[in-house]
């Protein structure tokens, strides 16, 4: 600040004769105004980009499950904006997580990772005892509100952070690195296949995968991964009924859309009703007339319709930035668990937007993830909510730590600018 000032003042003495000193002040206040915002800035660390990329998410896809849900809403509630309501009420509690866990040390899931895993994994087995059939599968808690799948893509990701920090050293060990992390991928894996909810266990592998990567694993190691990765993929479509019929109607969507499933075929003709423009937002059609549960799942074929390709490619820019801001701020983490936890949130991020929108379009087997911050259902936008709030929270130490060491750097070379004397004492001194 004091530099910046100090500048001001050396461009306001070397200015012309007829300059005013009025000119004069203002600039020192304007550069006065500048460094303390900056200093603001660094003190809270908050990435803006980031958190505008949020905030646009969550308004539009307010916007959004209002417009895909009030028919569908009224079908199930007798009631036209339940679905509306409850959505609001979601980011409120989702936005108060973020906020809290902004200001919560991340260093400390290192003392709650394990107690966090032993909680998802009792929620993941009580599911299957409770036994609450909905849409042909068993995936919730009390009454559909709690997806435990959902909280354990997010923990499952915090887990392996932590782990693998703590056994960076030792990963070249299989016996410390792949057979630990197929045990931990293994059982939450499996719990959540027998739901099934084959998404969300590609989803799991995968990114556990990408993290023994980014923390160092032994490269065969992970060849060795990914062949048992591909092994168990066709041994899912070989002999689960569900896989293989998503991977035939995906198959035969490519060859001939009109052979793709009922689902697929009405995402794609409301892409095709909507253009490049969009017919505008609440005017679509297909939402009305048939495409399955528009608020949740299918919620980017009516952003395709109501906003067109435009309106569907400026949302796909804003999954980008959210990437770009994540991977970022894993760069400038003050340590490798900071690194490890913002890389592992930020692809988890994009990768649910991506399969998502890939799915609607038939660029997939079909999935059911959600789309984050978009799709009406409270679990994965609290947890998305939650996952924003680490990346803040890391990005805040990131910042603070570079502010000191700033502080620390000035410091060291105003002593040394004020000590004008040679620092070892002459021949003729000490004589």
């Amino acid at each position: 600040m004091l530099q910046e000032i100090g500048d001001a003042f050396i461009k306001w003495a070397k200015a012309p004769l007829g300059a005013t000193a009025s000119s004069g002040a203002a600039a020192l206040q304007g550069a006065a105004a500048q460094a303390a915002a900056r200093r603001r800035t660094t003190q809270y660390g908050i990435d803006i980009p980031m958190l505008l990329a949020t905030a646009s998410l969550v308004i539009f896809g307010i916007l959004m499950v209002y417009s895909a849900s009030w028919d569908y809403s009224f079908l199930l509630y007798d009631n036209y904006t339940q679905i509306f309501t409850r959505q609001v009420l979601w980011v409120v509690l989702g936005g108060l997580i973020a906020l809290g866990l902004t200001f919560f040390n991340y260093h400390y899931w290192r003392r709650l990772a394990v107690p966090a895993m032993v909680v998802t994994i009792l929620m993941l087995v009580a599911v299957l005892f409770i036994s609450d059939v909905r849409n042909g599968a068993v995936r919730t808690l009390m009454s559909g509100s709690i997806q435990p799948s959902e909280l354990a893509k997010l923990v499952t990701m915090i887990y392996l952070a932590v782990w693998l920090y703590s056994k960076q050293d030792q990963l070249s060990d299989i016996n410390f690195g792949l057979v630990p992390l197929a045990g931990i991928l293994g059982v939450v894996g499996g719990l959540i296949f027998v739901q099934p909810d084959l998404s969300a266990v590609i989803t799991i592998f995968f990114l556990g995968g990408t993290l023994f990567f980014l923390a160092g694993g032994d490269l065969r190691q992970i060849g060795l991964l990914i062949i048992v990765a591909v092994l168990f993929g066709w041994l899912v479509v070989a002999v689960n009924r569900t896989g293989g019929e998503r991977v035939a109607s995906y198959l035969a969507g490519i060859k001939d859309p009109t052979q793709a499933s009922y689902h697929v075929q009405r995402s794609l003709e409301a892409f095709v009703n909507g253009g490049w423009i969009g017919v505008g937002i609440g005017n679509a059609e297909t939402k009305l007339t048939g495409l399955p549960v528009p608020p949740t799942d299918s919620i980017f074929a009516v952003i395709g319709e109501e906003t067109g390709v435009i309106g569907a490619a400026g949302l796909v820019g804003l999954y980008l930035l959210l990437l770009w801001r994540g991977l970022g701020i894993a760069l400038r983490a003050p340590d490798k668990l900071g690194g490890l936890l913002a890389a592992g949130l930020s692809l988890w991020l994009a990768m649910e937007a991506m399969v998502n929108m890939a799915v609607m379009l038939n660029l997939l087997p079909f999935a059911g993830n959600a789309l984050p911050f978009i799709s009406a259902g409270g679990s994965n936008l609290v947890v998305s909510f939650a996952a924003i709030g680490i990346l803040m929270n890391i990005s805040r130490l990131s910042a603070r730590k570079k502010d000191d060491e700033g502080r620390s750097n000035s410091a060291l070379v105003d002593l040394r600018g004020r000590d004008r004397r040679g620092r070892v004492s002459s021949a003729r001194r000490t004589g």
